[in-house]
């Protein structure tokens, strides 16, 4: 299927070396891509190096009830907004990358916004399937891979 015509459609928000990664995979296995750069400072190179849209703001991603969301960086200071403005969309997952055994700045920084509790939870932390991922190109392909198998209800070994 042309992945412009596929319902399915992942946003990598911050260019880095995982969203590259992550982007090109996505597109490839039927994901419609969108990455956003808030920070126009900080990209990389082409903007749209995968066919993928790019756009400054996650409120033009066209986010709907079959987009997956991942925040591929998470240093950014702008990790609380981007997260709070991706919870008020009706995005079908939300996910930040980081170490499973360390609790993520991204909780910090949404109850700083006041976020409640329960919406912080949506938030999935560590995200992809448990391959013991240390390169951009594995956390990607963990990632597809856990957001196809959490697509179709299977558990795809999310367990850490």
């Amino acid at each position: 299927m042309d992945p412009q015509q596929s319902p399915r459609h992942l946003v990598a928000v911050f260019e880095s070396p995982v969203a590259e990664a992550l982007l090109r995979l996505a597109l490839d296995a039927g994901f419609r891509t969108t990455l956003v750069e808030p920070d126009p400072t900080n990209l990389r190179g082409t903007p749209r190096p995968h066919g993928d849209t790019f756009v400054s703001d996650l409120s033009a991603a066209g986010v709907t009830d079959h987009t997956d969301i991942v925040l591929t960086d998470h240093h950014r200071p702008e990790i609380g907004t981007v997260l709070q403005a991706a919870l008020a969309t009706p995005a079908r997952w939300i996910g930040i990358i980081g170490n499973p055994n360390k609790e993520g700045p991204h909780i910090a920084a949404l109850r700083d916004l006041g976020v409640p509790d329960e919406e912080i939870a949506r938030v999935h932390r560590p995200i992809g399937l448990n391959i013991g991922s240390r390169t951009p190109a594995e956390i990607a392909i963990a990632t597809v891979a856990g957001l196809i198998a959490d697509r179709n209800n299977r558990p795809g070994g999310f367990t850490f």
